[in-house]
């Protein structure tokens, strides 16, 4: 006897898994077209970069400050794990954590505030239309990611991709760092570095506090006087015979 119920499911299962294979197809062309834009206004040469599966993703960990091989590291950690309860879910979590920082990045170069990212994380592909065809400009001067100095932070130059600003390192005791944004000229050499046991002179007062007027010089000492020639004081004893003159 024929089940029916069967006969019914699978004739479902026929005409839903050609829909759900045309709604997966959609997802990515969108996807794709999306970062095509997104990577064009960050100055991403060759608009192929975009449609190609996985490479694109980690081109926008990269745009996001942070290193596209750990991206690669916990995709294959969870795929590898997921067998393991508990360990492999939390790893993929890691991953898509790691998008999220990467998309908060990528927002703060648009112009978009942190917000954002609760968009992103539930319309992710919403989020990804707004910023590839709003009227934003890719600002790559933001202040550095908090990972900027980590090993979390983009290290790697790939042709093509242009390489974000990093984490200026801390200045020197006595140096004076640049402006944010500020970008030295063609040619510019760093000065060297001052001698040991160099001083740098104080800070100038703030504008407007008081300033104490220096003190006046001392007055100039009058020069000693003179000495007069020691002389020898007369005698008080009378002359003696000898010392008389003789007598006509």
């Amino acid at each position: 006897m024929t089940d029916y119920s069967d006969v019914g499911a699978g004739a479902i299962l026929l005409v839903l898994l050609p829909l759900y294979l045309l709604f997966i197809a959609a997802g990515y062309i969108l996807t794709a077209w999306f970062l095509m834009k997104i990577f064009d206004k960050a100055g991403v040469q060759g608009k192929w970069r975009a449609w190609v599966p996985l490479y694109n993703t980690l081109i926008f960990a990269k745009l996001g400050d942070l290193n596209p091989w750990w991206l690669l590291i916990l995709w294959g950690g969870g795929i590898l794990l997921g067998w393991i309860p508990v360990i492999g879910q939390l790893i993929l979590l890691a991953a898509v954590v790691y998008m999220v920082l990467a998309a908060w990045r990528v927002g703060l170069k648009l112009q978009k505030e942190a917000v954002w990212l609760i968009l992103y994380i539930f319309l992710a592909i919403v989020w990804l239309g707004i910023n590839a065809f709003d009227k934003s400009r890719w600002n790559p001067a933001v202040a550095p990611a908090p990972w900027g100095n980590s090993f979390l932070a983009d290290k790697t130059v790939w042709s093509g991709v242009p390489v974000q600003p990093a984490a200026p390192a801390a200045p020197a005791p006595g140096a004076y760092p640049p402006p944010a944004g500020y970008q030295p000229p063609a040619g510019y050499q760093q000065p060297p570095a001052p001698p040991a046991g160099y001083t740098p002179p104080p800070a100038p007062p703030a504008a407007g506090a008081p300033t104490t007027p220096p003190a006046p010089p001392a007055a100039p000492q009058p020069p000693a006087a003179p000495e007069p020639p020691a002389t020898e004081p007369p005698s008080a004893q009378p002359p003696t015979d000898g010392d008389q003159p003789p007598k006509a």
